[in-house]
């Protein structure tokens, strides 16, 4: 590191060095404080850092996915309740309404929509043998290449393998066995979001506040005022603008199916609507699932193609034309950070991580841009 040194020479009786010699002070440069050297240590100490954070994250999954999942629906439902707060209906009544209408109406749509998709699965079995024999031709080239590379590894193999005895084992459905399974967690985990929920909606603006009290200085405690209020005014838009864009997406897909022909087109609208919460991943699944279904209730492969192509054209339109002009580029992201988004918090939390991760992302964009020294970061994630 360099370092200038600067002399300054001062007469004994004015300077106050009886000795009268030579002051000299060191004053270093600020941007060489930028050149110090690699130090590996603090490195490795803050890569091992992120992985404990990760690996908490990741181990108190069943305590902090209710209360993240709580925070991000206090945004999209806290502008009901101080709109029923404007009607002099205090926010502990009107957060309680808010949420039994919320349950109750969910509740309905299950009820409503669980005698097709049980019909659905119990001809699941049925239907994949009846698909099997319809994409036989397809299997015939699968088939005989199948059979030759069997050949061929017969014609190499030095000894018989020994013969195996058959063995009996009676394995319960994956998916029965997959609720049975989660079925307690699921219902503790709601139950503690919906209480969670409950608080941050009746309590609107407290946490906030002690928030502000415990920021040291003044400059902290704007700076917290500050990204508060664009979190919640950012992902409160953009829950609330994409909930009512998916939506009219599934009202518009479940009806065009319909007047096509395609059986259960409520089902497949409110399908179409949740999954396209999911950037991405989301279309492209419900395509594939509408192409399975269309082929298992259509004898016709041409037509069965018309019923995803639908789904194709109207979701393309909602990505490309009506989202972005409705969204704009306050809460644009890279498409890359999104994807990434999406695979890590699927992986940490499954189906519900992967619902989570763009509002997760654009939070943490939002930190960012408040933070002189993140900033870099914030840009790079536009």
């Amino acid at each position: 590191m360099e370092i200038e040194l600067e002399k300054e020479v001062s007469r004994s009786d004015d300077a106050g060095d009886p000795t009268g010699n030579t002051i000299v002070t060191p004053r270093v440069r600020v941007h060489d404080l930028l050149q110090r050297p690699f130090d590996v240590r603090s490195v490795a100490l803050t890569g091992l850092f992120l992985l404990a954070i990760f690996y908490t994250i990741y181990f108190l999954r069943s305590l902090l996915l209710p209360l993240v999942l709580a925070l991000l629906l206090s945004y999209l439902l806290r502008p009901i309740v101080r709109g029923l707060a404007k009607l002099k209906i205090h926010p502990l009544i009107g957060s309680a309404l808010l949420l039994l209408s919320l349950v109750g109406g969910i509740g309905y749509g299950a009820s409503f929509l669980a005698a097709p998709a049980a019909g659905w699965i119990e001809k699941a079995p049925y239907s994949l043998r009846q698909l099997q024999q319809r994409l036989t031709p397809f299997k015939k080239p699968m088939a005989k290449v199948a059979q030759a590379s069997g050949a061929i590894e017969n014609l190499t193999a030095t000894e018989p393998a020994p013969a195996q005895t058959p063995t009996v084992e009676v394995k319960q459905h994956p998916i029965s066995e997959g609720l049975y399974a989660h079925t307690t967690e699921f219902l503790v985990s709601m139950l503690t979001m919906l209480i969670l929920l409950y608080f941050l909606l009746a309590y609107d603006g407290v946490f906030l506040a002690k928030l502000i009290k415990l920021m040291p200085t003044l400059s902290d405690k704007k700076r917290a005022v500050s990204i508060a209020r664009e979190i919640e005014a950012q992902i409160s838009r953009y829950l609330f603008t994409i909930t009512i864009i998916n939506l009219c997406l599934g009202i518009a897909v479940g009806t065009a199916v319909g007047l096509l022909g395609l059986p259960n087109p409520l089902m497949w609208g409110v399908l179409v609507a949740l999954l396209n919460f999911i950037p991405y991943l989301g279309a492209l699944t419900g395509i594939g699932c509408m192409l399975l279904g269309a082929l298992l209730s259509f004898d016709s492969l041409g037509f069965a193609l018309i019923f995803p192509a639908t789904y194709l054209v109207l979701a393309s339109l909602e990505g490309n034309f009506v989202t972005p002009f409705v969204m704009g580029r306050s809460l644009t992201l890279n498409p890359v950070l999104v994807l990434l988004s999406l695979t890590f918090w699927g992986w940490m939390w499954g189906i519900v991580g992967i619902i989570l991760a763009v509002p997760i992302l654009a939070a943490f964009k939002i930190f960012c841009g408040h933070i002189k020294p993140m900033e870099p970061l914030a840009e790079f994630m536009s």
